[in-house]
């Protein structure tokens, strides 16, 4: 369900834009994240003209503060303005940045505010940017995001028996119910262990095993709601670590 509401003046609102094209002659279609209103989408006339308006402000990544007016699917940009020190991304870490972005578009409603979420986005940012904790910070960012889509994943419980997770054992999650213990005969889920459950709602990933478990439940999990459809970021850097 859509759930894109009027806009009427909205100021110096904290966004970041997620995709650009152009649009008619000198203009260009922004889709942007912002704090208080989620996913939206702008067009900033005269932005590809000789002298244009917004000059290096409208790309991606870039913590920017946006005005706009109007209503409907696309509101006029008014404004653009830096909002803080743009994070220094290149090689892995810069594809790995993209993908963020290919989730929030392919993943968020227009309109539909996630505070907490945009707060994550500006966490993993920042990590990529220092190379410190870059997988935890995707992993976390990852949850989050399944979480304000309606989608969160049980890690706490085992679904059919109630038992709280137990690190020592090993469990099959099933993406449409959660965990179950593991037995030889199940045919469907993701075989993982326990002590992962637990280091992806700690966010704390002691191992390469418990990482590579984690990565694979993430990315299925995701699947289910991108419909099948591969994400571009992948297919441009498939040897990226994290991804």
């Amino acid at each position: 369900m859509n759930r894109q509401h009027p806009h009427k003046h909205i100021s110096l609102q904290p966004s970041y834009i997620l995709h650009t094209r152009p649009y008619r002659d000198s203009s260009l279609l922004l889709e942007i994240f912002c704090r208080d209103h989620g996913r939206i989408g702008l067009v900033a006339r005269g932005a590809r003209s000789s002298k244009p308006r917004f000059a290096g402000l409208l790309q991606p990544f870039i913590p920017i503060l946006l005005s706009w007016h109007g209503q409907g699917e696309l509101a006029t940009l008014r404004s653009a303005e830096p909002g803080g020190p743009a994070p220094l991304l290149a090689g892995d870490r810069l594809y790995s940045a993209f993908y963020l972005n290919e989730l929030l578009l392919r993943l968020l409603q227009r309109a539909d505010p996630h505070t907490r979420l945009f707060d994550a986005y500006i966490t993993v940012l920042s990590a990529l940017a220092e190379s410190k904790k870059e997988e935890e910070s995707l992993r976390h960012f990852e949850q989050v995001l399944l979480q304000e889509i309606g989608y969160g994943l049980i890690l706490d419980h085992d679904v059919e028996t109630g038992e709280a997770i137990d690190t020592r054992l090993q469990y099959t999650y099933i993406l449409d119910r959660g965990p179950v213990l593991w037995q030889k005969n199940t045919q469907q889920g993701i075989i993982i262990q326990g002590k992962t459950l637990q280091a992806i709602a700690a966010n704390h990933y002691p191992d390469s095993e418990t990482r590579r478990q984690a990565k694979h439940l993430m990315r299925s999990a995701l699947a289910v709601h991108l419909g099948g459809r591969p994400l571009k970021s992948r297919e441009l850097y498939r040897k990226q670590r994290f991804l």
